[in-house]
């Protein structure tokens, strides 16, 4: 039997641990990428995950933690196979997409508002509500505007304009009486 070799080259450096060649990873990306080492192993030996009530308050808190915080690192190594595995179910849910367009979600936000509207006990839950549905981008009832139309005009017309309005305007001269002194600069 023949053994296959790759060729390796010379004078490459290697690094002087294993974790120096591994890149840069996302507290997500790196429980990611454990999540499938430990379901592969799962599958492998055929030794099923399932997590214990305390597994999965485990992961609970440090969900809760990864979020409050995100530039946390946890440090995966301390906790077993089926927190991980619980961990990264949670983390799927909540990094998945709820509606395929925004405008799904704006209308779910408009009928929920218009709900707590209808059915609110309480006159200052319903005036609540009934600001934060005013303020929904689309109906701005709210919203303080002004509109400003620029007119866009060739120079004749400007010119000509100009000037009806300059003809329009009365000029009054008024000339100085004997009581209003008016100082004028001497000649040296």
């Amino acid at each position: 039997m023949n053994m296959l070799l790759p060729e390796i080259e010379d004078d490459i450096p290697l690094p002087a641990r294993a974790a120096d060649a591994l890149p840069d990873l996302t507290s997500s990306e790196e429980l990611a990428m454990r999540v499938r080492t430990i379901k592969l192993l799962s599958d492998l030996t055929g030794t099923p995950l399932i997590p214990s009530e305390d597994d999965k308050e485990q992961a609970t808190v440090l969900a809760r933690e990864m979020m409050t915080n995100p530039k946390v690192r946890p440090n995966y190594n301390k906790y077993p196979n089926e927190v991980m595995a619980y961990l990264a179910g949670m983390v799927a849910q909540s990094n998945c997409m709820i509606v395929d367009e925004l405008s799904e979600l704006k209308m779910y936000v408009v009928n929920k508002l218009v709900y707590e509207i209808e059915h609110a006990t309480l006159p200052k839950d319903r005036i609540a509500a009934l600001t934060k549905l005013g303020e929904v981008d689309g109906i701005d009832v709210f919203k303080k505007r002004s509109e400003i139309t620029h007119k866009i005009m060739p120079i004749e017309e400007v010119e000509k304009e100009l000037l009806t309005i300059l003809n329009g305007i009365e000029y009054t001269i008024e000339s100085a009486t004997e009581d209003e002194s008016i100082d004028e600069p001497e000649n040296a």
